[in-house]
């Protein structure tokens, strides 16, 4: 969407992952009225990216300003465990080096002179889902990203539920196999190393010569969606590893509903079919009673993040 606005207030929102800073300029109404990305180049080390990042919020500050449009703040969700109530980055992935301890709020607002909220980026995609996405429709919904890693968020009354210190959420590093597969959290059996591309495509390089040609996701999934084996397998597998992981938060919560997110979802239907198949042989009986729990892929795919960031500065 690169729609006007003329005379309307926006903000700015962005995605920052290991790989690439998505970000944008959005409306009150939810739309992406610009859309920017860079990669993230995190070998500079932390204070490097701060300052890319304040870049980027100049950037598109003074484009906003150049269309006649006000800038009420700066949203950032990041990647780690971040204390939103003080903009605080306290836990970072090996892909952000120097990430850690990031004062990301109060520093960012010194450089750009504009009001800063800082989340993590599974909240941030979910507070955007749920303000214009697949998840409006619900109160109280499950939202979990499949990509190089598994993240997720607990959406209660339509808001990121953050939990005591603004970790909750970490549903990637749920354990569902005891002395399972070593995580990079140091930990072993992580629902992450079962659920998230780099797993699925782990599960064709272990076949090694058999799984000739499926080098891609979507190649993957094509080849099941013909019937053809071992891919049909493999998707097999990793449906019945990705229930496992969503049995155990609908035991827990009991939602409306569960929103994926992440790249592999763009397979669809290829994906959330046998994703419900094996969800229903996971639950306890008294589930299949009551209304089932809805499985759904995210709509605003990679502007979600972006979305999700800025809505706080329209979603009170």
């Amino acid at each position: 969407m690169n729609g006007t606005n003329a005379g309307g207030e926006v903000a700015i929102g962005l995605d920052l992952g290991g790989t690439n800073i998505k970000a944008g300029i959005v409306n009150g109404a939810g739309e992406m009225l610009r859309r920017w990305s860079l990669p993230t180049q995190p070998h500079q080390g932390g204070e490097a990216l701060l300052q890319r990042v304040g870049g980027v919020i100049k950037t598109l500050e003074g484009e906003a300003m150049a269309q006649g449009w006000r800038v009420r703040g700066a949203g950032i969700g990041s990647a780690g465990q971040v204390d939103s109530v003080n903009g605080v980055v306290k836990g970072a992935t090996a892909n952000l080096p120097g990430w850690a301890g990031m004062k990301l709020g109060s520093r960012l607002a010194s450089l750009t002179g504009l009001p800063v909220s800082v989340d993590n980026d599974a909240n941030a995609m979910a507070f955007g889902e749920a303000w214009v996405g697949a998840g409006r429709r619900w109160r109280d919904f499950v939202c979990v990203t499949l990509g190089t890693g598994v993240g997720g968020c607990l959406v209660i009354n339509r808001r990121p539920y953050r939990g005591l210190n603004g970790y909750a959420g970490e549903i990637g590093h749920h354990v569902i196999v005891d002395g399972g597969r070593p995580c990079n959290c140091g930990r072993s059996g992580c629902f992450e190393q079962y659920a998230s591309v780099t797993a699925l495509m782990g599960m064709v390089r272990d076949l090694r010569g058999e799984a000739d040609g499926l080098n891609l996701p979507e190649n993957v999934f094509a080849a099941a969606g013909k019937g053809q084996e071992p891919a049909l397998g493999i998707i097999g597998e990793y449906a019945r590893n990705i229930a496992v992981g969503l049995a155990n938060l609908v035991h827990l919560f009991d939602p409306e509903g569960i929103v994926i997110g992440g790249a592999v979802t763009k397979q669809g239907e290829l994906l959330l079919n046998p994703v419900r198949r094996e969800l229903a042989g996971f639950l306890l009986p008294v589930y299949g009673e009551s209304p089932n729990v809805e499985i759904v892929a995210a709509r605003l795919g990679d502007d979600g993040g972006v979305i999700g960031a800025a809505a706080g500065f329209f979603e009170t």
